[in-house]
């Protein structure tokens, strides 16, 4: 994985979405998404929260290295779990509420590359966890760039691109948390 070409989409999908969103209708392989970013993101994201982790709670003893641990399997699971959840959610919100084909493909392409907001401010509050507050003021981005996302690479008719975006932003934002959510609860029951 080439993490430079990495960066420069996630930079240009923060930047200037329209334009990235030109660039990504252009890929012919749909399922670059998955190992050209999504994955490489989860990855780096997992490594932040268990670094994160580590400089919290010591380097000392193996308790610190348990919490490490299932703090980062908690972000990898909630993302990638919420990924494909959103992906099929806004999937069928297409074919009922907007009368589009189905089609998963171009569905987990535009979620994988409008989760570019929540994947790196995760990978900053993975290290520093006191900006939080701020990520949850910056998490409102993905809904500019799903904005611009649903006109170039959906194609969604204009009548219903205030709908798409608002339904499909508040999916991607929302199906990680929950699936985190119960992942912890989880966690902790099952401890």
């Amino acid at each position: 994985m080439n993490y430079k070409d990495l960066f420069q989409i996630a930079m240009q999908l923060i930047s200037s979405p329209a334009r990235a969103w030109e660039e990504i209708r252009l890929e012919e392989d749909r399922r670059k998404v998955f190992t050209a970013f999504v994955y490489p993101m989860i990855g780096l994201c997992g490594l932040s929260v268990f670094i994160g982790a580590l400089l919290l709670k010591g380097w000392g003893g193996p308790q610190s290295f348990q919490y490490a641990m299932t703090q980062c399997c908690a972000v990898a699971v909630s993302l990638f779990g919420g990924y494909f959840l959103a992906a099929y959610l806004i999937n069928n919100m297409c074919v009922r509420m907007l009368g589009m084909r189905s089609d998963i493909m171009l569905v987990q392409q535009f979620a994988g590359y409008a989760l570019v907001v929540p994947f790196l401010l995760q990978i900053v509050i993975g290290v520093l966890p006191d900006f939080t507050i701020i990520a949850m003021l910056l998490v409102f981005y993905t809904v500019y760039i799903v904005w611009e996302g649903c006109k170039v690479l959906m194609q969604v008719e204009e009548k219903n691109q205030m709908k798409f975006t608002i339904i499909s932003s508040a999916l991607l934002i929302i199906c990680p948390l929950v699936i985190q959510f119960v992942f912890n609860k989880l966690t902790v029951v099952l401890n």
